[in-house]
């Protein structure tokens, strides 16, 4: 099986802080990987890097095709009809409705009709259980249901790969729980998904593949409950049972 994703030695500096320091990773087609770890461990600038939003220093990055390691050859926009990613900041337009939020790239980027557009806008919306909602604008919206419209948004472009970036570090855990069911509901189906997340629980019950990343590398890499229930090293022993 080819990897969806591919990562060998990667190398990122801000400065002269070493935040990436020799990354290999690889992710294959229908896995959701959860990477987790503590703060400034270099989960989030590694995402970061897959979807060509931090240019690396030295190493090979494959996503989705792309050779995201030469920026002089590569098509970003391209990329990101493949590649969609959430943050933990929703990003969403206040002036635009729920709809138009999700149908503007759809018309902009991928030239759909205003109908075509908006077929997909109601089928994502109702993905994650918002159709309802389609005229609201933001602001009308909890902070658990505008993360649903910025997965939903995603979502539309119909990509290969979705990254998601601590997505629920803003929520209350009610609002929270909202949105790992749809993450939830994406990973039955079949969609390729790396995320970097706190929520212990739901990475070990629903990841395929656990990394653990400690000073910029991957630590230890596996399946979860071997990592929660055998840690290889005391790093991440440590950081299993702070958690706990």
């Amino acid at each position: 099986m080819s990897a969806i994703v591919s990562i060998k030695d990667l190398h990122k500096s801000f400065g002269a802080v070493k935040v990436l320091n020799g990354v290999s990773l690889d992710v294959q087609k229908g896995q959701m990987v959860a990477i987790i770890g503590r703060s400034g461990s270099g989960k989030s600038t590694l995402l970061r890097c897959l979807n060509g939003l931090e240019r690396v220093d030295s190493g090979d990055i494959k996503v989705c095709g792309h050779d995201i390691h030469q920026p002089d050859s590569l098509n970003l926009r391209e990329l990101r009809k493949q590649v969609g990613i959430v943050f933990q900041s929703y990003n969403l337009f206040p002036h635009l409705t729920v709809e138009r939020n999700i149908t503007l790239a759809l018309t902009t980027i991928k030239k759909l009709s205003s109908a075509e557009a908006k077929k997909i806008a109601h089928n994502v919306l109702t993905l994650v259980g918002l159709e309802p909602k389609k005229d609201a604008y933001p602001e009308q919206l909890s902070g658990g249901q505008q993360q649903r419209v910025a997965i939903a948004r995603s979502l539309a472009m119909a990509p290969e790969l979705m990254l998601f970036d601590e997505v629920t570090s803003a929520l209350d855990p009610e609002l929270t729980s909202e949105v790992l069911k749809v993450m939830e509901d994406l990973s039955t189906q079949g969609m390729t998904m790396v995320l970097v997340t706190h929520e212990m629980a739901f990475a070990r019950k629903l990841a395929d593949i656990l990394v653990f990343m400690h000073q910029g590398k991957v630590w230890e890499v596996g399946p979860p409950d071997e990592l929660f229930n055998n840690p290889q090293t005391a790093e991440l022993a440590k950081f299993v049972s702070s958690d706990l």
